[in-house]
């Protein structure tokens, strides 16, 4: 009971979340105590992602089970690592961080995942699949060699075991005396279906839970017994092993070296109990697998898990409303892949647990059998599509900017050096409101433009995608398409005449005679309403040329030097990192040109890309992309000398 502390504030009682300040203060709960605290921590998660968007889905379904880990272990000494980071919402609560919750996923709030920077409590940051087991495994082996006792306790879902890098960390894992602990978090359902034998394989170990419930049972019965309970729990011990053979064959994770405990009820806390504490008793390193309902205790999430995986801001009471048609560049992609596949039985599409996502719903629907969703295998997903294209098909491989990170070794080695087309869609470039720092897709044009061979697009408009795309079929190279989040920016281009990979469009309202502009603004993707709105805010004082790319890489450079002639700026700017980047690669191009030369060239990039998370107006205000901050740094440079 929690009877020593004040229970009212200003006259109002306080919830039994408010005074839990520290997982500490889970001590001493009663069960009844427990079930309204897993009641009002639903609450407290449903109405703050219904606000402000984010995880909604595994968070609900994880909430008895993180209450379990809390009360068993002593965190932060024992340290807690989440896969991906999403499910920590029931963690962050208990772990003092329930006054700023209502800030989570905000500018200036606390992230949507876990972050060292935020909280001791947080063992290890996250945002991509698979790590969590690597980086538990080293926290438990640096306890070891430092002589510690400690526990680390990794949290993993279940579609994160389509990631390979979990299998490289537990063949690692057969260590002695390593105080480490994985809970298999399955609730049957990663970001898309789960795919592949592992989830055929999870659904014949829950088939055997009648195994399990028969051995937590007849422990419970033999602990009554006066005197030789405890003997007799010890023996049957002995005969566990054999009998297990004989109703359960031995697992997969057992025959790696670890002990595997489950399945067990993810939402019953005593059972949850149980079994972490006979997990600690483990000289293995040890896997609790834990059966959790996505969505539980919210109807709406419960019969569709999918839709609330990951929100934006929603109706409680209605729940996330089902669009006939969303303008996304998203959607406009899964338009494009179907109309281009129902002309060419040779294009193949390929993502990553993303199938909605990406857009490509409508296409695993039309030709389920030239789509493959190959679950959180990023790395395979690439060379997969590679070997389609060696035997003669057009694969289309659908994944987000900041997870196509993990997969340049691929599009090196397995696709550029042997010179076999393939077009990589890339969804979420640029910055990504929301899911901050490890979601950014702000990284590839840099490394990508290194790649022997690679053509770069980067299309404004949904115009602009097709016709990229139709580029890219007819003629097969390995291409990236980029593309941000969203929908498309309206404002109007009609004054903008195409060139080719560009578009251009003058301003002048100097009243000035008629000449070349003294200032030529290069840009490319979603910013490029920014900037010209900025434009709108200097064409009174300034003769103005915005160029904006459609192909970003490579550049036709002649041809860009010819458009810009000799003004006395040249401004570059570019929703991604400076380093590498296409405006220090046209800065390059300026320099060694023959002919004459702008004065002055600036670049405009993101200096800072570990920025933490925020809706795009923050975003853009950090990175000085707003329409004003650019108008202004622009007047700035003219002026100086």
């Amino acid at each position: 009971m929690i009877d020593e502390r004040e229970e009212t504030v200003k006259g109002f009682k306080l919830t039994l979340l408010e005074n839990i300040l520290s997982p500490q203060d889970l001590i001493g709960l009663s069960d009844a105590e427990l079930k309204n605290l897993a009641g009002e921590l639903r609450n407290r998660i449903l109405e703050t992602v219904s606000k402000n968007g984010g995880h909604l889905a595994s968070n609900l379904g994880i909430v008895e089970t993180t209450l379990a880990i809390h009360r068993v272990f002593n965190n932060p000494e024992d340290q807690i690592v989440f896969d991906v980071g999403h499910q920590c919402y029931t963690h962050k609560l208990l772990t003092g961080r329930q006054q700023v919750f209502s800030s989570l996923r905000q500018w200036n709030g606390i992230s949507g995942f876990t972050n060292r920077k935020e909280s001791d409590k947080d063992a290890f940051g996250a945002g991509h699949s698979g790590t969590s087991i690597s980086a538990a495994l080293g926290l438990a082996m640096a306890n070891q060699l430092d002589g510690k006792e400690n526990y680390v306790i990794a949290v993993v879902g279940d579609g994160s075991f389509t990631n390979g890098m979990i299998y490289e960390a537990l063949n690692n894992c057969n260590k002695k005396n390593l105080r480490l602990i994985i809970i298999l978090n399955d609730n049957e359902m990663s970001i898309s279906e789960n795919v592949g034998g592992l989830s055929n394989y999870l659904s014949k170990i829950r088939n055997s839970q009648n195994y399990f419930n028969l051995k937590h049972q007849t422990q419970s019965l033999l602990h009554k017994i006066p005197t030789i309970g405890d003997g007799l729990i010890e023996g049957t011990r002995k005969l566990k092993k054999h009998i297990k053979k004989r109703v359960v064959a031995e697992n997969f994770f057992e025959h790696l070296g670890l002990d595997y405990l489950g399945p067990v009820d993810g939402c019953d806390l005593k059972k949850l109990e149980s079994v972490l504490s006979e997990a600690k008793s483990k000289t293995n390193c040890c896997l609790v697998h834990v059966h959790t309902v996505k969505g539980k205790g919210y109807v709406h999430a419960e019969e569709h898990p999918e839709m609330y995986h990951s929100s934006g801001p929603f109706d409680q009471v209605k729940g996330i409303e089902k669009k006939a048609s969303e303008d996304s560049f998203s959607a406009q992609f899964g338009k494009i892949m179907v109309a281009a596949a129902n002309a060419d039985d040779s294009i193949c599409a390929i993502t990553a647990a993303m199938t909605g996502g990406t857009g490509l719903d409508h296409f695993s629907l039309t030709h389920p059998r030239r789509f493959y969703d190959v679950g959180i295998a990023e790395e395979h997903a690439v060379t997969f599509a590679a070997g389609l294209s060696a035997n003669g098909k057009k694969p289309v491989c659908a994944i987000y900017s900041t997870f196509v990170q993990r997969v340049y070794d691929q599009l090196i080695h397995d696709a550029a050096i042997q010179k076999l087309p393939l077009i990589m869609a890339l969804d979420r470039c640029g910055l990504v409101p929301g899911d901050g720092i490890t979601h950014q897709g702000i990284y590839d044009c840099s490394y990508l433009s290194s790649i022997p061979g690679i053509e770069i697009y980067s299309p404004e408009t949904y115009d602009e995608m097709k016709k990229s795309f139709e580029t890219c079929f007819e003629v097969p190279k390995l291409t990236i398409i980029r593309y941000p989040k969203g929908a498309q920016q309206q404002y109007d281009r009609s004054g903008f005449t195409l060139c080719g990979e560009f578009s251009y469009q003058d301003f002048d309202d100097t009243g000035r005679d008629q000449g070349d502009p003294d200032i030529v603004i290069i840009t490319y993707g979603r910013i490029t309403k920014n900037v010209y709105e900025a434009v709108q805010l200097l064409k009174a004082n300034h003769r103005i040329r915005l160029i904006k790319l459609i192909q970003v890489y490579p550049l036709n450079s002649q041809k860009i030097l010819s458009l810009i002639g000799q003004p006395r700026l040249v401004y570059v700017l570019e929703e991604g990192i400076r380093s590498g980047g296409i405006g220090e690669k046209l800065a390059a191009a300026i320099a060694q040109h023959d002919g004459n030369k702008p004065e002055k060239i600036r670049i405009r990039a993101i200096e800072d890309p570990l920025m933490e998370q925020g809706d795009l107006a923050a975003l853009d205000g950090y990175c000085g992309f707003l329409p004003s901050q650019i108008a202004a740094e622009i007047a700035a440079i003219s002026k100086a000398k």
